[in-house]
């Protein structure tokens, strides 16, 4: 089957695997896609030195795991060393179990590993994978991404209003219907264009940044959800807050001062808190929430499943959100581990009476699954990925037109290419 589609975020590709034949049929289907360069590399030394010599590096990675030299996995943690991040595609006809490891590790490791295909590769696959990502223009910009913030940069950029939300949107798993978003902060570098959160959050909590970052995130995050409301769009709003701020006694005041000013009601105000990052000693922090909680504010715990103190945070602090983090979800369907795992977790939150979120939902697969297990909504690449305000409204009513297709469950009359993707 040739699926005749251009996938224009991918203007190259780097194909690293010790056997000729398979770089050459790599090749082939690359170019099918639409990739029209194609670079080529018989094992991970090799691809290094062509990264290192080309001007600017490939946006795809594709990587066999057994290579002379230097194998797959070693290959990808020099990859993780010169802080790549062109998604990676790991090909191999090696057992699922072992594969599959394999992109977790790397995952783990912070590279964006787009998907694994079992070898030899088919058009068909490859195409499905390359669609289950968003358009990466800007991600595989990363001369841009990989320059080191400077913290004094950041304060400047924050003091000038730099720092700029985007909205993902968070859809009912059982009606399809969006009732709220997350708001996610990007920094619109004057020079250096749009950079990621996970460049500049960390600068900013290490340098007593992320306060006044925070305030600006709000105050963009609840002015926007206000003004939606006049238009008749009632949404709730996820707002991240840093664990740095935990220890601020003043923090309750600041929040309720926000959502009074806007005209926010509380219970619509959702502040996400990573699992990872709550301090262990919760003397000021579990006031703080606690306090928060008393006056209305939904309390998320965000990226469920990759922190090592789940039940005991659960124990403790008063959420009413459980998060779980879209290692647990994607492709759970295939993973009886994940499967697990990520039902363990809903049936959880479900016994706690809080609502369930998946995250990282990237085909009609994931949301039959999520839907069936009681899950009470989802966001992900299916759905929409992060945009700015102005392109929401247009994406609703598409959304709202392609809504039946998110719910029929899928089968062989309805191929997931059916179902239009958003970005």
């Amino acid at each position: 089957m040739t699926w005749q589609t251009s996938f224009s975020q991918f203007e190259s590709a780097l194909i690293v695997d010790d056997s000729a034949v398979q770089r050459s049929v790599g090749a082939a289907l690359c170019r099918q896609c639409g990739i029209a360069c194609v670079y080529e590399a018989s094992n991970g030394k090799e691809a290094l030195a062509l990264l290192e010599a080309l001007p600017s590096p490939p946006a795809l990675l594709i990587i066999d795991l057994e290579m002379p030299t230097m194998d797959g996995l070693e290959l990808l943690g020099c990859l993780r060393e010169r802080c790549v991040r062109a998604p990676i595609i790991v090909a191999s006809s090696r057992e699922r179990a072992l594969v599959e490891s394999v992109r977790d590790l790397g995952s783990a490791l912070g590279l964006r590993i787009l998907g694994t295909l079992a070898k030899p590769l088919t058009e068909d696959d490859l195409s499905e994978l390359l669609r289950q990502t968003p358009d990466a223009s800007s991600e595989a910009s990363a001369p841009a991404r990989l320059h080191p913030v400077d913290p004094e940069e950041l304060r400047a950029g924050i003091e000038r209003g730099e720092i700029v939300v985007h909205y993902q949107p968070q859809v009912e798993v059982e009606t399809g219907y969006v009732r709220g978003l997350e708001a996610l902060a990007r920094w619109q570098h004057p020079t250096r264009g749009m950079i990621s959160p996970d460049r500049f959050i960390p600068v900013a909590e290490q340098h007593g940044l992320i306060h006044g970052l925070t305030q600006q995130v709000m105050d963009q995050a609840l002015a926007q959800t206000a003004d939606w409301s006049k238009d008749g769009v009632e949404l709730s709003i996820a707002i991240n807050l840093s664990p740095r701020l935990l220890d601020r006694a003043d923090l309750v005041e600041e929040v309720s001062a926000q959502q009074e000013r806007h005209g926010i009601p509380a219970h619509r105000i959702i502040l996400e808190l990573t699992e990872s990052s709550i301090p262990r000693e919760l003397v000021t922090a579990l006031a703080v929430l606690t306090r928060l909680r008393l006056r209305g504010f939904g309390l998320s715990l965000d990226d469920y499943g990759t922190g090592f103190s789940s039940m005991q945070q659960l124990a403790r602090i008063p959420f009413t959100e459980l998060k779980i983090d879209r290692g647990f979800v994607h492709g759970a369907d295939e993973r009886e581990s994940l499967k697990t795992i990520l039902c363990s977790a809903l049936e959880l939150a479900r016994n706690l009476q809080i609502s369930r979120v998946a995250k990282g939902v990237a085909s009609l697969q994931d949301g039959s699954l999520l839907r069936e297990r009681g899950c009470t909504f989802a966001q992900g690449w299916l759905l929409a990925r992060a945009m700015p305000a102005h392109e929401f409204g247009p994406w609703l009513k598409t959304h709202l037109a392609r809504r039946p297709q998110l719910l029929v469950e899928p089968d062989d009359t309805i191929p997931i290419n059916a179902v239009p993707r958003l970005y």
